[in-house]
């Protein structure tokens, strides 16, 4: 049997088809899996590390500005779309899919429409509470449309239709606990550990209010911090970060492009400091962590606060917006979560309590009965 799955642009995209493709190849050993991906996007970088052949397709998102630059990018776009989906006829027609999956990205629409023309089984996974531009052209068009949220149905056509699985967490989150992940990182079991992680590209904001409260920590290294700056932002970081705190390695401070063992870094974390991005709160809740929330203010319909919100009232989160802290009441927030031990564990059960452990298996589910 043979799947395709279309995905990309961030790793909150990516990384639900990684999981789902794996307990594929679980279930059926010989099963053929292939990826297509946008050129340049870091899934063409994601996916073959996991083991995985990804194609790449010529695809760009499109700029809702109004201005000339912009109408001319929007232009190319459209062009970029008439070209994949040529070159996914010709894949379609070579790899010969059972069925083609979309787990979010501007290239699931060519791939996924121009397989429910070929009336190949499709299937595309929506993980955030409103549904991207991608997902509501495609609406109508396929055979199943999956969502990580029950509010999420009421968005779409059919809502009858609509499936709720939940978000998929990759099976690698299953094989840390927390002493075995900071026994593997090398990091003392007694000290705490704070993850600060902003999606798959980093936040310019952020990294700014982190790299003035790095400093800050000097003085009182009562904890350590795995900081992931996005690979756009690197550079420049790390190059005022060595003006600022060149030793900051030595009051437990580390600075990463991108965590590549996510699963691993945050079993070992205490607290952690991310987005509200849907796959990335699905990953917390499958794991019980407490989170210090910071929703991006820069996406559709705020579903990133909305999400957020969810995990705050439940109590297993506590969120902050964009405006409202500085590095110096960042740190203290921080501090004083760290100092509460009840309140952590508190915070990490509630987390469990909002899990769907069964999404991937739910998924997998759909796409079988599709093609048997």
């Amino acid at each position: 049997m043979k799947f395709l799955f279309a995905c990309g642009g961030t790793a909150g995209h990516v990384n639900p088809a990684i999981a789902v493709a794996g307990r594929l190849r679980e279930l059926m050993p010989d099963c053929e899996i292939l990826f297509a991906g946008a050129e340049g996007k870091m899934e063409m970088e994601l996916v073959p590390r996991e083991g995985y052949e990804i194609r790449a397709l010529p695809v760009n998102n499109l700029s809702r500005e109004h201005s000339l630059e912009a109408l001319a990018h929007n232009v190319k776009a459209l062009e970029n779309v008439a070209v994949s989906m040529h070159r996914t006829d010709r894949l379609l027609k070579e790899f010969q899919p059972d069925a083609v999956i979309g787990t979010g990205g501007y290239v699931c629409y060519p791939v996924l429409r121009q397989a429910a023309k070929r009336g190949i089984p499709t299937l595309v996974h929506e993980s955030n509470a409103v549904p991207g531009l991608t997902t509501k052209l495609l609406d109508g068009h396929i055979d199943r449309v999956m969502v990580g949220f029950e509010e999420s149905r009421a968005q779409y056509k059919d809502p009858e239709k609509v499936i709720v699985t939940g978000t998929p967490v990759r099976g690698d989150f299953n094989n840390f606990t927390r002493d075995l992940a900071r026994d593997q990182l090398g990091i003392p079991r007694d000290i705490p550990l704070v993850v600060s992680v902003w999606g798959s590209l980093g936040a310019g904001d952020i990294n700014n209010t982190i790299l003035q409260m790095i400093p800050l920590m000097r003085e009182k290294a009562d904890f350590r911090m795995i900081h992931s700056v996005g690979t756009r932002y690197y550079e420049d970081f790390s190059a005022k970060l060595a003006e600022t705190a060149p030793d900051c390695a030595d009051f437990g401070v580390a600075v990463r492009d991108y965590i590549y063992d996510m699963p691993r870094v945050m079993a070992a974390a205490d607290l952690i400091l991310c987005r509200a991005g849907a796959s990335t709160l699905s990953e917390l809740t499958y794991i019980g962590k407490p989170a210090l929330l910071i929703p991006s203010p820069n996406v559709t319909n705020n579903h990133q606060e909305k999400n957020a919100r969810v995990l705050e009232k439940a109590g297993g989160a506590k969120v902050l917006l964009e405006g409202e802290f500085d590095a110096a009441s960042l740190l203290q927030t921080v501090r004083e979560l760290l100092s509460d031990r009840e309140r952590l564990e508190s915070m990490s059960r509630a987390m469990a309590g909002l899990a769907v452990t069964d999404a991937t298996e739910r998924i997998v589910a759909e796409i079988l009965s599709l093609v048997h």
